[in-house]
C-alpha cells in the first residue's frame, strides 16, 4: 500500500465554497454520510443540478463518493478546509489586533468622558451649595 500525501488546492476549495447551494450541501453532510437522492431531496433544484454540485465538490476533494450497490453515498472530507482555514488565519490575526485596538480606544474614551462628567457634577454641586 502506498503512502500518498495529498495537497489540497485552496483555490479549488474557494471556488466550490463560493456557491451557497454547495455550502448548504456541505452543511448537510456534516450530519454524516448520505445518498445522493437524499441530498437532492433537501434542495428545491433538480437532481441533475445537485449532481453537478456534488461533482464540483468531489473535484475540489471536499466530499468523497462511495458506491454501495445502486447508491452513491457522499461524505464530507474536511481536509481541504484546513487550507482555507490557514489562509483565513492571517485575517483573524488582523481583525483581532484591530478590534483590540478599537476596544482599548473606546474604553479610554469612555473613562475620559465618565471622569469629565463626574468632575462636572462635583463643580455644579459646589456652585449650588455656594448659592445657598
Amino acid at each position: 500500500m502506498r503512502n500518498r500525501s495529498v495537497t489540497y488546492s485552496p483555490e479549488a476549495a474557494f471556488h466550490a465554497l463560493a456557491d451557497p447551494t454547495r455550502r448548504a450541501v456541505l452543511d448537510l453532510l456534516r450530519q454524516g454520510r448520505q445518498p445522493a437522492g437524499q441530498i437532492a431531496r433537501a434542495f428545491p433544484v433538480s437532481r441533475p443540478a445537485i449532481s453537478k454540485h456534488l461533482r464540483l465538490l468531489r473535484r475540489a476533494h471536499l466530499v468523497q463518493e462511495r458506491r454501495e450497490g445502486r447508491n452513491r453515498l457522499y461524505q464530507l472530507n474536511p481536509e481541504p478546509l484546513k487550507a482555507v482555514d490557514t489562509w483565513l488565519q492571517q485575517y483573524r490575526v488582523f481583525w483581532e489586533t484591530n478590534l483590540n485596538s478599537l476596544k482599548t480606544f473606546v474604553e479610554a474614551e469612555f473613562a475620559r468622558e465618565t471622569a469629565g462628567l463626574e468632575g462636572g457634577r462635583s463643580d455644579s454641586v459646589k456652585r449650588s451649595k455656594a448659592k445657598e
